[in-house]
């Protein structure tokens, strides 16, 4: 999708792109061994930062954990039933909250800076807009996988407090989400799940 220059037009994604992101895709359950480089999980970063968030507060932070020791440590917190995936998986995302997201508010939010100040006061209101944010970069991050060809696996099965002692001790970030990224392998695709129909889902006024 591009914008026109000149104007405010916004382009519609061809059927490929938006099969690719929405209508053909799906979570991978299985990785060929295929790398994942450096570049591509920087590329997948460059797309999702610039996901749509509440005065552009951008909470989420993002460790690529690669095949080693770090890897069989996070593998061990997994659920069983992510263990094996996890394991094999050329590149694994976890997806964590900043909880001093706010220290940045000068920076990313200049025309109210005040509001470093609000949410440092009000510790209700920044762990809401920290969660809200983060599960929506999250889900941008997703997208982007997809967008530079990559195969995305997202998993909420985890010990949260587990990674979060081996990963991020300090406290300051907590983990959301683990994803496994790469190019799918044999069978990595479930037979495609229903979705519920336009009727029940949206209503109009």
């Amino acid at each position: 999708m591009t914008i026109e220059a000149g104007t405010d037009r916004l382009h519609r994604l061809d059927d490929e792109a938006r099969a690719a992101l929405f209508l053909d895709a799906r979570t991978a359950n299985t990785f060929s061994d295929e790398p994942v480089s450096d570049e591509q999980l920087r590329d997948v970063w460059e797309l999702a930062r610039w996901a749509p968030t509440a005065a552009n507060m951008q909470p989420l932070r993002v460790l690529f954990v690669r095949p080693g020791a770090g890897r069989e440590r996070l593998v061990e917190l997994m659920a069983d039933g992510n263990k094996e995936k996890t394991a094999a998986a050329p590149a694994v995302a976890v997806l964590a909250t900043d909880t001093r997201f706010h220290e940045h508010v000068p920076t990313i939010f200049p025309i109210r800076p005040e509001m470093q100040d609000v949410l440092e006061q009000d510790e209700a209101m920044r762990a809401g807009m920290g969660s809200q944010n983060a599960w929506l970069q999250a889900g941008y991050l997703i997208l982007a996988v997809r967008a530079v060809g990559l195969a995305a696996g997202p998993m909420a099965g985890f010990d949260r407090a587990g990674v979060d002692a081996a990963f991020f001790p300090g406290g300051r970030l907590q983990s959301q989400l683990v994803v496994n990224i790469g190019h799918p392998g044999p069978e990595a695709w479930f037979p495609r799940l229903p979705r519920l129909e336009h009727d029940q889902t949206v209503s109009w006024a």
